[in-house]
């Protein structure tokens, strides 16, 4: 590189990655979702459309055919001649690196709106069509084609390009709308598909070829740093630009020292906004920072920062200059970090230097707020910092905390727990770091400070642990650090999903409490009474399968607030989650409470497959069950996608490496348990009477129902009805099953002679007191189990 007659040497590639490049897919996604909504909104509304297009231009279409002409006259000359003055632009500007892309951008636009399966169409006059005008010019620029191949061109050249020139074309482009209605009764829907098919396009090539804030401006970088007396003779690229900055090592002529420029592309604005954003979304606000505007104020207060620091005699770089580039690059220029990186330099002798170097920090109110091991260097015996992006001159009490917490993840994973909670209470004192400990949680500890830990929930604990064990406290609350959290999102989810599938029964009540004006309400308590037995049974079972490791009296409470998590989400998963959340609480290990869960799961299917063969062998021949029987073809249908799903986990090989390593162990745990179960015929017998007990007890509610409508259904045809029904619901994709298991339930009955004038109501009941009503009891369950830290 050749700058103001010297000769700079540059070593290594400056090519940004097409993933980092932030303004360039949004752009991209932004085009994306334009032309969806357009050819939508094409395909569901089209004849409204037109009627309104048409219906504008009666009433603002006041000119005559040889006044159209004319306008499209003048129009047309000036969208003619654009392309053309665009390229003579580039070719005067020297930009050759873009006139392939300008080239390909129009060509792939014209084709994309000109491939038909009969081969590439030719433009379609319109010369016969009353009130159009009649000049090949107008009828040319009518042609979406020609539309599509101006946007993807002014797509491409507009980064290019001075901003007024940029704007003056576009404003003249998009003016075909209004010249449209005004001098015709053309209907501009054709035209705005050339228009998103053609800024998608343009989109398309700038991802690929990119744009001017792509080319770094060296030869900028190289006067701005010759203005501070450093003359560069050679630059070296240490990191790409990507999610952090381009980081360069030059070589100043004359005194032989290096330093690192870091170079700010405006690509990476978009990125850090959304960051910035997200952050102040979950985070309360004494845990962010204030909104930075712009990538500029960014680097200037990072330079700021390193200067206070600096000053304070804990800061490893020192800043040399900070200025803005072309392109919309800004440069920070700084020395290198001195001493030894940390990591390199983990003497024990160190704990206390480096937590004496934050109390310096804190003692001006300072937060660093990124304590990695990277970010801390060692220079003779001095524990010195560097980064600076997250730190705060004037910090919160909360970021002073954070700060401790992050330091103790630190600390901990380079010497160990014991030394670094000494160190922290030794500098800050037990009260300080007793209430900072609170934050040692996955949500208060950034991730990038437990991924470079190797962190887990479970290493975060130890050392709460610790700071329990040295400060002789009972207990450590964690503390609340977001707005909202994982739990809450779910149970919104929740909630959403269940007025979702709530409507079909909601549609359906006015009839229903028309219907219970006649039911004998004795039987419809018996039936909430019996219902109860499908908690107890299923507890009883779980309890065995955990070994009686937990509470049976909570295993129940949690059954009922089961029903929530089960109703709420497709196949019952939420219950299956909610089981294994309450076992892991309970003492049990993830592996174990799940091949728990399992290990119920698979004699709750045994024992209900069981229990259908021996009630439909009692209930005859007689009665009429295709009802419960699905078409053929949506059998070859499941048995379809089955085979496709199951080729799919032997092909492919990290599906089958999940297949082994996740479920192999869990089904190798659950056969041991059941060869286990042979061996045990107490413990065996309990779980399948619990089973048995689940299943029995919503038939004997389904029964109690029919009978307070004055039903005289056996128990056994009862029973089977019911047993389908749950098949059905386990195999429906609507959380709980609803709709399905009352369509099953209403048709089951009626096949065994049941009237439909009293199956409805009786189904209807029965779905009340075994499913909606113990969702709303578990819903307020759940929350008190959360509360008590039971799931």
């Amino acid at each position: 590189m050749r700058v103001d007659g010297r000769e700079v040497t540059v070593t290594g590639s400056l090519l940004q990655p097409l993933t980092r490049r932030t303004s360039d897919i949004l752009r991209l996604v932004l085009a994306t979702a334009f032309l969806a909504i357009v050819i939508t909104t094409s395909l569901l509304t089209r004849y409204d459309w037109v009627a309104l297009e048409r219906s504008i231009s009666d009433v603002v279409g006041v000119l005559t055919p040889t006044q159209s002409n004319l306008v499209y006259l003048a129009y047309g000359i000036a969208i003619v001649v654009l392309p053309f003055a665009i390229l003579v632009g580039l070719i005067v500007g020297r930009n050759w690196k873009l006139l392939g892309a300008y080239a390909a951008a129009g060509i792939v636009a014209v084709l994309a709106l000109s491939v038909r399966p009969d081969g590439v169409a030719a433009p379609r006059w319109h010369f016969d069509v009353a009130d159009q005008p009649k000049t090949f010019l107008s009828q040319f620029l009518d042609d979406p084609r020609w539309i599509a191949m101006l946007a993807a061109m002014l797509t491409v050249s507009g980064p290019w390009l001075p901003a007024r020139w940029r704007r003056w074309w576009w404003a003249l482009l998009l003016a075909f709308v209004p010249i449209h209605l005004v001098v015709s009764t053309v209907v501009p829907a054709r035209s705005l598909l050339g228009l998103a098919v053609g800024w998608f396009v343009g989109a398309l090539v700038i991802l690929v070829v990119g744009t001017p804030a792509l080319e770094v401006p060296l030869e900028g970088a190289v006067r701005a740093m010759q203005r501070r007396g450093c003359t560069i003779t050679g630059l070296t690229v240490i990191r790409l630009a990507g999610r952090g900055s381009l980081l360069l090592s030059a070589d100043c002529d004359g005194d032989g020292k290096s330093i690192e420029l870091e170079l700010y592309s405006p690509n990476q604005r978009s990125g850090g906004a959304l960051r910035q954003l997200w952050r102040k979304a979950t985070l309360r606000g004494g845990e962010t920072a204030p909104l930075h505007a712009s990538m500029r104020r960014v680097v200037e207060h990072r330079a700021l920062m390193a200067i206070a620091i600096g000053d304070l005699g804990v800061a490893n770089t020192t800043p040399l200059a900070v200025t803005s580039l072309d392109r919309g690059w800004t440069m920070f220029a700084h020395t290198p970090a001195r001493g030894t990186p940390l990591e390199d330099a983990a003497e024990m002798m160190l704990v206390a230097r480096i937590w004496g170097a934050l109390r310096v920090l804190h003692d001006q109110y300072i937060s660093h707020g990124d304590l990695r091991a990277k970010k801390i260097t060692v220079d003779d015996g001095a524990a010195l910092f560097g980064g600076f992006d997250h730190a705060e001159y004037g910090a919160t009490d909360a970021q002073l905390q954070s700060d401790i917490a992050q330091l103790l993840v630190t600390t901990s994973a380079l010497y160990d727990a014991p030394t670094a909670v000494r160190a922290a209470m030794g500098v800050f004192g037990k009260a300080t770091v007793l209430t900072a400990s609170r934050r040692l949680t996955k949500a208060a500890v950034p991730k990038r400070i437990r991924d470079e830990c190797g962190a887990t929930k479970a290493t975060l604990a130890e050392v709460r642990d610790e700071v329990k064990l040295q400060t002789g406290a009972d207990e450590i609350e964690t503390e609340t650090v977001t707005r909202f959290n994982r739990n809450q999102i779910l149970q919104m989810v929740l909630i959403v999903a269940l007025v979702y599938v709530a409507l079909p029964f909601i549609s359906t009540v006015p009839t229903f409490f028309a219907e219970l004006r006649t039911a004998n309400w004795w039987w419809a308590l018996l039936g909430l009474a019996v219902s109860a037995l499908k908690y107890t049974g299923a507890a009883a079972a779980l309890w065995a399968c955990a070994d009686g490791l937990v509470s049976f009296r909570n295993l129940t409470i949690m059954q009922v607030a089961n029903t929530f998590a089960a109703t709420t989400t497709p196949a019952g998963v939420g219950g299956l989650a909610l089981s294994a959340r309450f076992l892991q609480k309970g003492g049990l290990g993830a592996l174990r409470a799940a091949t728990a869960v399992a290990l119920q799961q698979s004699v709750q299917v045994v024992t209900h497959i069981g229990l259908l063969i021996l009630f439909s062998a009692f209930a005859g021949a007689s009665a009429d069950l295709s009802k419960f029987v699905p078409s053929a073809t949506i059998l070859y249908a499941v048995a379809g996608i089955l085979l496709v799903v199951l080729a799919a986990f032997v092909v492919v090989p990290r599906l089958r490496k999940w297949l082994v390593a996740t479920l192999g162990p869990r089904i190798s745990e659950v056969l041991r348990d059941l060869r286990e179960l042979a061996t045990e015929p107490r413990r065996l017998v309990l779980i399948v009477l619990g089973c048995a007990a689940t299943t029995l007890g919503g038939a004997l509610a389904l029964w109690a129902c029919i009978s307070a409508f004055g039903g005289d259904a056996s128990f056994i045809t009862v029973t089977v009805v019911t047993m389908i029904g749950g098949t059905l619901a386990s195999a429906a994709p609507t959380p709980g099953g609803v709709g399905a298991v009352e369509a099953a339930l209403i048709g089951g009955l009626a096949a065994f002679g049941v009237p439909a004038g009293v199956a409805v109501p009786s189904v209807l009941l029965y779905r009340v007191l075994t499913c909606w009503l113990p969702v709303f009891v578990g819903w307020f369950l759940m929350r008190w189990m959360t509360s008590k830290d039971m799931v």
